[in-house]
């Protein structure tokens, strides 16, 4: 077992933690964050990296060149990936460093980021033991609209000169697990989301006179009720499907039928093939109904969904072994199942193998009384910037050795 990466992160755990606080302070949303790209690419500052930013969005892109390789050889690369972005959520936790400006870091990508600059550093001055380069990612809109595939499309997996290999990252939890737990799966670890956006189209009218009128409202409820008896009757229970209407709208007033009714709904999938039959099965019960009711339905899907997060089994299990190594078995707790949450991450997974792992930050003594990531109370600690940074560093290295 090595301890060097972990000592280093050691000695930078104050200016970890103030680079997070400052962070903390200035969240941003989107894709843009300008002030965000400012602390970050001001935080690498001195370390040597050549280092790029996005065209369409606010990203940071930086190659760690590592020692020498045999001469001829090509130069080797893996990718190390933190999210900038931060939530339309007021912050309800009663901290020093509050948010100033009303969203908030609700999912601790501030933590994230100063990992991935923690991890900078070490490898910076573990450099001649790196036997190739690393790309660092510094991502925004994770939670939407996403920002790995236009930074793909920038060309951040070729960004050293050479495709990368492998490609690695962590997330922080507010809850769940006690506090230092690393947490994941080989396999699907998160699930791939869609979003869609349900029409019907019928004929206004007075409510006394339906009959006069093609009212929409009865179809598109039918609809609704008709997706969740599909999703239980059309899909194996251990290749699960969620389908979830979280808004419906339609008229202005109750004796008025109204011309349209709109839903809107997330759809949640484990594997390609259930993903495309609930898109398939939601779009033909949909219609059916319309038809059956004499009325027109448009059906649009968001464009950028996130397709399934999937752990590659060998980098998962190299991931994993690192946790182990670094930290002891005691403190790693395998996934019995996926998360039906969704991540961007899983576009970088589409073109490279990599693993994706989870660690509690949890602030308070009761994983489970704790507020979940997302709410406007979830509090992460920063005790475990270290580690995270620790981890990141020997990803790196360990996976470059055996390129």
């Amino acid at each position: 077992m090595s301890t060097r990466s972990l000592e280093i992160a050691r000695s930078l755990t104050p200016d970890l933690v103030a680079l997070r606080r400052r962070l903390h302070q200035v969240p941003e949303i989107g894709l843009e964050l300008p002030r965000t790209q400012a602390v970050v690419l001001e935080s690498l500052e001195g370390l040597g990296l050549e280092i790029t930013t996005g065209q369409a969005l606010s990203s940071v892109v930086a190659v760690l060149r590592g020692g020498a390789v045999p001469d001829g050889a090509p130069r080797p690369a893996v990718l190390l990936r933190a999210d900038m972005d931060a939530l339309p959520v007021t912050e309800e936790v009663e901290v020093d460093f509050r948010s100033t400006n009303g969203a908030m870091h609700a999912c601790g990508h501030d933590l994230h980021v100063a990992a991935l600059v923690g991890a900078a550093s070490i490898l910076v001055e573990r450099r001649a033991e790196l036997a190739g380069d690393v790309v660092l990612m510094f991502q925004p809109g994770e939670e939407g609209p996403g920002g790995a595939a236009p930074m793909i499309e920038e060309g951040l997996l070729e960004a050293s000169g050479t495709p990368v290999s492998a490609a690695y990252t962590l997330h922080v939890f507010s809850a769940e697990h006690p506090l230092g737990t690393w947490f994941g799966r080989p396999g699907a670890q998160m699930a791939a989301a869609d979003e869609m956006t349900v029409r019907v189209v019928g004929q206004g009218g007075h409510g006394s006179q339906p009959h006069r009128a093609s009212d929409p409202i009865p179809a598109a409820c039918e609809m609704v009720l008709a997706l969740q008896t599909r999703v239980t009757r059309g899909f194996d229970v251990f290749d699960p499907v969620v389908v979830t209407v979280g808004r419906f709208a339609a008229g202005t007033k109750d004796n008025i039928i109204p011309d349209d009714a709109v839903f809107e709904g997330t759809v949640r999938t484990l594997s390609a093939a259930a993903r495309t039959q609930a898109i398939a099965d939601i779009e033909r019960a949909c219609r059916g109904i319309a038809h059956a009711h004499g009325l027109e339905v448009e059906i649009t899907w968001a464009s950028g969904a996130y397709p399934v997060t999937v752990n590659d089994e060998a980098e998962f299990e190299l991931a994993r072994d690192t946790v182990v190594d670094l930290f002891g078995p005691e403190r790693w707790v395998e996934m019995a199942n996926p998360e039906l949450g969704s991540e961007d991450m899983a576009i970088v997974f589409e073109h490279v193998p990599g693993a994706y792992l989870n660690l509690s930050a949890c602030a308070t003594g009761d994983p489970e009384l704790a507020d979940d990531n997302h709410s406007p109370r979830a509090s992460f600690d920063d005790s475990v910037l270290p580690d995270a940074a620790a981890y990141l560093a020997e990803m790196a290295l360990r996976r470059l050795a055996t390129l």
